[in-house]
């Protein structure tokens, strides 16, 4: 259909949520937008009756600090919620936790600071195992931390389920395949579902 000049363009009231996140939440190595965890969760949720629109947000390679730099230019979007999914390049490339802490924080704090009502989730990361028992542990510390200290919705580990599973992962058994994203919104749903039923009550 044709929309004329003296036609009106419906408003699109859905909540908006954004995405803020690594290779993972932008989809590397896949052929279609479709097939990211993000735009999933988006059919997800029409099916569920809990339209939203999704913002996608992810870079390929983003570290927490690289986050925390876009982060203002992000926030030009008005967006209703905000999901954190940064962390696993600083447990890539064993950067110091408590740096990861800061910048979690400090990207939650500007989030609020421009939209007060956002309500944001914060996506749980592992470190990989060869990074020693004591970065790990302290790396996986950081944001059930986090989570608590800036009260907001923590998502365990998101690729619970995914890391690891040969037919879940593309060749390079980092990156996940359709089918892997498809687990990884489906370990997301429940936790945003949540948090978008108490933006509509």
């Amino acid at each position: 259909m044709v929309v004329g000049f003296e036609s009106e363009v419906p408003s699109d009231d859905r909540p908006v949520v954004v995405f803020l996140g690594t290779s993972l939440t932008a989809g590397m190595g896949l052929e279609r937008d479709e097939d990211t965890y993000v735009a999933r969760l988006e059919s997800i949720g029409a099916a569920e009756g809990l339209t939203f629109r999704a913002v996608n947000a992810g870079v390929s390679g983003e570290t927490s600090a690289g986050g925390l730099r876009r982060v203002d230019w992000i926030l030009r979007e008005a967006m209703d919620v905000l999901v954190v999914e940064l962390g696993a390049n600083d447990g890539l490339r064993g950067q110091d936790p408590e740096a990861l802490r800061d910048n979690l924080v400090e990207v939650i704090q500007r989030a609020r600071a421009r939209y007060p009502d956002v309500r944001v989730l914060l996506a749980a990361m592992e470190a990989p195992p060869n990074m020693g028992a004591a970065y790990t542990a302290s790396f996986r510390s950081v944001f059930p931390e986090v989570a608590a200290s800036e009260q907001v919705t923590l998502i365990p580990f998101i690729l619970d389920g995914v890391a690891g599973v040969y037919e879940l992962n593309q060749p390079d058994r980092i990156h996940p395949s359709p089918a892997g994203h498809q687990r990884v919104a489906e370990n997301v749903w429940p936790w945003l579902r949540d948090v978008l039923k108490e933006t509509r009550s």
